[in-house]
């Protein structure tokens, strides 16, 4: 018996996954919340099985709800499942404390695999990405720069190619203006680069041009 709790400010993949873990685990409870706030009320106020999670939620970024969930509930078993490219921030999430991360395109019969997996206490990776964690492990040297940031540094650069100033970056990751400007400029003497100008442009050509899900 499962007590599982979702998170994603659409109603209907809530239910959608409800639907499809229903059909194939016994379900003892099935939470939901919308946004990052409900996430942390419903895991401070009760205890559940496996956390299926949107990273991309209203209210704050994947990678510090997670943080937060760690540092709170550490053992609590958090399944990661986006519309995002599992390329682009997959290992980041599993580093932050992911047990598992799959994509929205994922086929019911693998939703079920991994909630079973994470809930026995392993984790779960698609055989396709499982293939490019070993990949990256013999091709370190070759990875795009961007890989060398750290999860604040490319928050950072993904709100800049997004168009946002410096007081609007402060505001949404609750940090102060300097500490933005130090990550900026961290960020272009560990990308050697000299204006944002150049920092967009690699955006745009490595496809980082979309809401910093993480």
């Amino acid at each position: 018996m499962l007590r599982v709790l979702i998170a994603d400010d659409h109603p209907v993949v809530r239910q959608g996954v409800k639907q499809i873990l229903a059909e194939e685990l016994e379900l003892e409870q099935f939470g939901e919340a919308r946004n990052a706030k409900e996430v942390l009320d419903n895991v401070s106020r009760k205890k559940w099985d496996i956390l299926i999670l949107d990273i991309n939620l209203p209210d704050m970024n994947g990678l510090e709800i997670l943080r937060q969930l760690k540092k709170v509930h550490p053992d609590l078993p958090v399944l990661v499942l986006t519309v995002f490219d599992e390329d682009q921030i997959a290992i980041r999430v599993l580093k932050a404390g992911a047990s598992g991360f799959v994509t929205k395109e994922t086929m019911p019969n693998e939703l079920i695999a991994a909630v079973k997996k994470i809930h026995s206490g392993g984790r779960y990776v698609s055989p396709s990405l499982a293939e490019k964690l070993v990949f990256n492990i013999y091709a370190e040297d070759e990875k795009p720069v961007h890989h060398r940031l750290s999860n604040r540094e490319y928050q950072v650069i993904c709100l800049i190619a997004a168009g946002k100033s410096v007081k609007q970056i402060a505001e949404e990751l609750y940090l102060s203006i300097q500490t933005i400007r130090t990550y900026r400029t961290r960020i272009l003497e560990k990308m050697e680069m000299s204006t944002d100008a150049e920092l967009i442009h690699y955006a745009i050509q490595h496809g980082l041009i979309h809401p910093p899900a993480i």
